[in-house]
This record gives structure tokens, sequence and C-alpha cells, in this order.
């Protein structure tokens, strides 16, 4: 913690952007947290962006606003859902049309409630470090146990590691492997989940926004990869801390959920992203990785005859949608 302390008095300036989609209770809470850490981080503004939830969810955030006050909070209104990419690149873009825009642009999930002190320990961090394009927060479960984790860049062989739960491929591919379990030290890593995720106002500004091609997943690992061959850095800060309660939105993650069919929008970002920036060849031998692998996983499940620990219907939806296959609408 010592390091972390060191550079905290050089912090820059901060706009949170929430993309709201039908979690308007959530944004309240997450909210009242960014109050609480705004003690640390004076001049902290958000931006809230409701992606068209008619629910009545932006109506309840607006009136949370002005009944307390919120000076430091613009609720922005999107006419459509074109999901959390379009709606980020919405609020970026009203941030940086600010007269002061400020240093750095923090995107938060609306399922998330900040840690007192974590965005002056953001801040401070991208002061002390001009390198960086990007960081990200550690994570904290529901339950307020660690998630200890950021992640390398999707391929071959960690798509063969992700698709086989066997132990022995683990071990031997955990230098490929993903998810990628981080330490108590600030570290360089490829890219960090996007429930917490601050940005150099100057890579913006050198034309950096989110590929609104991806509805929702993969758009935080897509932009880590076209800001690393910017020659941008990303890293791993785990002084600063954000309670994470995952799958709000989506409801197809988080350890107390019973696991749902994932969406057809997470397979067509999966192909997006191997396609976009590797190739159809890549993608199509990334596809027979993960599929040769959980072939072998499967077996293994039948021999043992242990439960199924996968989403419904997973194995037919990724074969489905699959980049050897035309893509489908």
């Amino acid at each position: 913690m010592s390091a972390t302390i060191s550079y905290l008095h050089r912090q820059g300036t901060v706009d949170v952007v929430i993309v709201n989609y039908r979690t308007g209770t959530l944004v309240i809470q997450c909210l009242e947290s960014l109050e609480e850490d705004r003690e640390q981080c004076p001049g902290l503004r958000v931006i809230v962006v409701d992606n068209a939830s008619n629910d009545g969810s932006a109506d309840l955030i607006d009136e949370i606003i002005r009944s307390r006050d919120w000076n430091w909070v613009t609720l922005m209104r999107s006419g459509e859902n074109r999901g959390f990419g379009a709606g980020s690149n919405l609020g970026i873009a009203w941030a940086l049309d600010r007269p002061d825009p400020a240093d750095l642009i923090w995107l938060l999930n609306p399922d998330t409630r900040v840690i007192p002190g974590a965005g002056a320990t953001l801040a401070g961090f991208m002061a002390a470090h001009p390198e960086a394009g990007i960081a990200g927060s550690a994570l904290l479960d529901a339950d307020g146990k660690p998630w200890p984790f950021a992640f390398r860049f999707p391929s071959l062989l960690g798509e063969i590691e992700r698709g086989s739960r066997l132990g022995f491929v683990s071990r031997l591919l955990r230098d490929s492997a993903t998810l990628r379990r981080m330490g108590d030290h600030c570290e360089k890593v490829d890219w960090v989940s996007g429930a917490s995720f601050i940005i150099r106002r100057e890579l913006l500004e050198d034309g950096m926004r989110f590929d609104e091609g991806y509805f929702l997943y993969y758009e935080e690992t897509d932009f880590c990869l076209q800001a690393r061959r910017k020659g941008w850095d990303c890293w791993y800060v785990p002084h600063a801390v954000v309670l994470h309660i995952a799958g709000q939105s989506t409801g197809i993650t988080g350890k107390q959920m019973k696991l749902r069919r994932l969406p057809a929008y997470w397979f067509h970002s999966r192909r997006r992203y191997f396609l976009k920036n590797h190739g159809r060849l890549y993608g199509v031998l990334a596809d027979f990785s993960w599929i040769a692998a959980h072939v072998l996983a499967r077996f293994k499940q039948m021999v043992r005859r242990v439960a199924d620990p996968d989403p419904p219907h997973l194995f037919q939806d990724f074969i489905r949608h699959a980049s050897f296959l035309p893509r489908r609408r």
C-alpha cells in the first residue's frame, strides 16, 4: 500500500460514465458510493447514460439526482439501446465536449459500488504512469470476497484451455489461459474487466472509441487490443477496489445465479473479436480449438457421470455461431 500512497497526491481529474439498462436502483447505490469517494477524489463528476430502459429507471435516477441536489451527476437519455460500447461512447463524447474535460474517463458498471479511495488511487496511478492508457481496479464479489483477476488476450491455446476444463491441460497452458490470477502488486496486463475501467483522455483524443459492432462482451477486450497496437499499456491496480454484483443486467453471470442459456450476442461478439483482429483462418482455428477441447471435456464428464457445468445448449449454440458457418443475424 505504501507504493500506492506515494502517488495519491498527483491525481488527475475524473469523469465517470455509467451505462444503465433497467438497473435504476443499482445505479443509485453506485452513485451513493461515488458521493463518498468524492471526498478523496475532488471534482469527480458522473454521466449516467440510460440505454432506452423504458422501465422507469431513468425517471427514478433523475428524481434522485434532483432531490439530493447531485449537481455533479448528469443524466443522458439515449433513444435506443445499441449496447454497452455505444452507450459508453455517448458518455465519453459528452465528457470530452465539456469546456473543462477531465484527465480520465472511468467506466463503471451500474452493478458496482466503489470502495472509498478507489477513484483517487486510480487517478494517482495514472498520473504516475504516463505510459498507461488504461487501468482496472481489483474487484470484490457480491459477498465481499476478492475476485483477483485480469486477462490475457484470447488465443488458440487459450481457447483450448478454456474449452477443456481438464486440470492437466490448464496446468500445461497456464501461461496462455485467458483468465489471469493477480497478486497484490500493480502489474501490466493485456486487458481488464469493463466493470471498472479507467481511460486516459489522450488515448480518447487519439480517436479511440469502443467498437459499436459489439452489443455486449468482448468490447473492452477489443478496446485494450487496439490501445496496445497504438502503443498504450494496460495495468491492473489492486489497491483500488470496487464491489461488483455481477450479471444484474444480463442474468448470465454471477455465482449465485442459475446458469442461463448464453444469448446470441455473446457468440456474435466472440466471433467478431477473432475475425476482426486475426482474420478468418485464425477465427476458424480458434473455433476448432475450443470444439476439440470441449468434446474431450464432455467425454470425461460422461465417463465420470458428473453434472454438466455449462450453460444450457452451449455446444449447439457455439456450433451455430461458429466462424466457419455463414454469419447468423
